[in-house]
């Protein structure tokens, strides 16, 4: 396996991972999602990771999706399995169907982020997207389907019929549109794209690691929920939360006046 295709650093709760192709704009091919498969187990289950910033290497591309010249290849072999999901193929279960993953993704989008690529995006927490960045799924124009979750997650954070609009002939979105459908949290020039990054992590940093998760598992797990259900239902975070150290130094700093010390346990 090519480690090289993904970069991991860890430094002071944050894991940075870069996808490292950019000679091909960051494609994804079978190496490089056996090789996140590792990075997201890790990132899971290191205590000492607090937050994850997932980008692409270069300033053309977070990634353009899927390694085309890969599957064309594969396809000279005989028909390949639908393209719904990642099940029986390297990196399984990819980020795009790690549904429990905890800890909180901030997605830095610095140029394209096409098929595949906006798959990913669309499964972090945080996006920060540079003024030059645009976002797609081309796949119907390639007579593919992108099931990575582009379709079933771009019609469920973005406006429908927009979205829609959008599976159906693969345009792309701007910087500026995804802001205003909702799919980004901030888009600013690319000068000042890791300035900006780096305050969404520090902001996620002042708080309880803990009390994130749980906030996050709540606001996924009851999306489609009533709000009866919502209100009703177990959280696991949320009962770990509880029963944390950080429960109590959260108040107590306050009471103190002075800044809390998390464990994150």
């Amino acid at each position: 396996m090519n480690e090289s295709t993904v970069h991991l650093e860890k430094s002071h709760h944050v894991a940075r991972i870069t996808l490292s192709r950019p000679h091909v704009l960051n494609a994804l091919d079978l190496a490089t999602h056996a090789r996140l498969a590792e990075i997201w187990d890790e990132v899971e289950s290191d205590d000492e990771v607090w937050a994850a910033v997932l980008t692409g290497a270069g300033d053309r591309a977070f990634s353009s999706g899927q390694d085309l010249t890969e599957l064309g290849r594969r396809l000279r072999g005989g028909p390949v399995r639908s393209s719904i999901g990642s099940h029986g193929m390297p990196g399984h279960p990819r980020l795009t169907e790690r549904f429990r993953m905890s800890k909180p993704i901030v997605a830095r989008v610095n140029g394209l982020a096409l098929g595949g690529g906006f798959e990913l995006v669309l499964a972090c927490d945080v996006v920060v997207a540079a003024e030059h960045a645009y976002f797609g799924l081309p796949e119907a124009r390639l007579g593919l389907v992108a099931g990575a979750g582009g379709v079933f997650r771009l019609t469920r954070q973005a406006p429908f019929r927009a979205a829609l609009g959008h599976v159906l002939t693969g345009r792309r979105i701007s910087a500026a549109q995804a802001l205003a459908y909702g799919l980004v949290n901030d888009v600013v020039p690319a000068t000042e794209l890791d300035d900006c990054v780096d305050e969404w992590v520090a902001d996620i940093l002042r708080c309880a690691p803990l009390a994130v998760r749980a906030a996050k598992e709540m606001a996924y797990a009851s999306a489609a929920r009533p709000l009866a259900e919502a209100f009703a239902a177990r959280y696991d975070w949320e009962d770990r939360r509880m029963a944390s150290a950080d429960a109590v130094e959260g108040p107590t700093a306050f009471l103190e006046r002075r800044q809390p010390v998390w464990q994150g346990r």
